[in-house]
């Protein structure tokens, strides 16, 4: 099936689509095509991915919105309330050009959106039935919107926050001496799904040299004793939205000399940027603050990514916490703070929260001790 109801209120999507249309209108756009992903779930509450058969939400400026739709997968939109939010409901058949259904609905516009997501398979019919027609991505316009959380969406994120925290809250059982990353990285995605996860959706387990990779995944290396241990790890709730939270272990006492001393320069850094988080300020002021204290100590040089971005329905999405986005942060606007330090060859830590700015402050949905934690080797 194509899509998996979330059971919105229709009132919330209602809301959505009108501020999605509204803002459409306001960037001089005629209208915007979505399949489905990420923004058709935030839009309509309906998951599911693109395949070679057309479903796209085609939502103008200004008139009547309607749901194109393979009439094979129509009734897997049945819980979706269509006829409630306004939304025609367009079915097509094997055979039919559903492209052409979608230029017939819009007629000539000067310059649609495409949701960013969409895939070629889609976007170059589209492009060939519409030649006339400025095709852009829709980000601009759903960022908007996405970046700015409501209650709804927010509790989502504390309920994945608290699942993920849940994980590791158990890395004692997992993360031992003689075991491989890969035997290590089961067991988490086990408990992930365990605590209230429906997926994993990605597990870092960087153990020794690897945890100075801030992106690696999983090995076949063994864990050994002394060994400082970056796990990083996350996925969706049942809601769609997800978790995202990295602590770093030790298996045993540090067999490294510089470890608890360069450790607290990161949990420093990662505090500062935490506190520097409220409604006002720029997103790379968050990112200075927790660059400041690591340049300080002499480990410029071995921060290499942004501090955080964006989580929602997508793991990364708007906002990024990097330098050079003068975005000013607002209340319901929920990103991670996640620096890190990588000895190249040698090991590596990283320590990250998922954080909601409030009407006067932040709030960390993730609560997991923030020092070293050094387990039993």
């Amino acid at each position: 099936m194509a899509t998996v109801p979330l059971k919105q209120d229709p009132t919330v999507l209602a809301a959505r689509l009108t501020r999605a249309a509204e803002t459409a209108a306001a960037s001089d756009l005629d209208a915007l095509l979505i399949t489905p992903g990420s923004d058709l779930r935030y839009l309509l509450g309906a998951g599911g991915e693109s395949h070679e058969r057309l479903t796209c939400l085609v939502l103008p400026a200004d008139g009547t919105p309607a749901l194109v739709v393979p009439k094979l997968e129509a009734p897997g939109y049945a819980d979706v309330p269509l006829a409630e939010l306004g939304i025609e409901v367009v079915t097509w058949v094997d055979g039919q050009d559903p492209h052409g259904v979608v230029a017939e609905l819009l007629g000539a516009p000067s310059r649609v959106a495409l949701a960013d997501a969409m895939p070629a398979l889609h976007t170059l019919p589209l492009r060939g039935k519409l030649p006339r027609t400025e095709q852009v991505l829709a980000s601009p316009v759903l960022r908007e919107l996405r970046m700015r959380k409501d209650a709804t969406e927010l509790q989502a994120l504390r309920d994945a926050g608290a699942a993920i925290d849940r994980v590791h809250a158990r890395m004692a059982e997992f993360l031992k001496p003689g075991r491989t990353e890969a035997e290590v990285g089961a067991d988490i995605e086990a408990a992930i799904l365990a605590e209230g996860h429906t997926e994993a959706a990605f597990i870092i387990v960087g153990s020794g040299p690897h945890g100075a990779s801030p992106h690696h995944s999983l090995s076949d290396r063994v864990v050994e004793r002394g060994d400082v241990v970056v796990i990083d790890i996350g996925g969706p709730i049942a809601s769609g939205y997800n978790s995202d939270c990295t602590r770093t272990y030790a298996v045993g006492e540090p067999a490294q000399p510089d470890v608890r001393e360069t450790y607290a320069v990161l949990q420093a850094a990662q505090r500062a940027a935490v506190d520097a988080v409220r409604p006002g300020v720029t997103a790379e002021s968050v990112d200075a603050a927790a660059r400041e204290p690591i340049a300080a100590a002499g480990f410029g040089e071995n921060f290499v990514h942004r501090t955080g971005h964006g989580i929602g329905l997508d793991v990364h999405e708007e906002p990024y916490i990097v330098g050079g986005n003068e975005l000013v942060l607002e209340a319901g606007m929920a990103f991670s703070v996640e620096p890190g330090i990588y000895q190249q060859g040698h090991w590596g830590a990283r320590i990250e929260d998922i954080v909601i700015v409030t009407e006067s402050g932040v709030e960390s949905v993730n609560n997991q001790p923030h020092e070293l934690v050094v387990l039993p080797a």
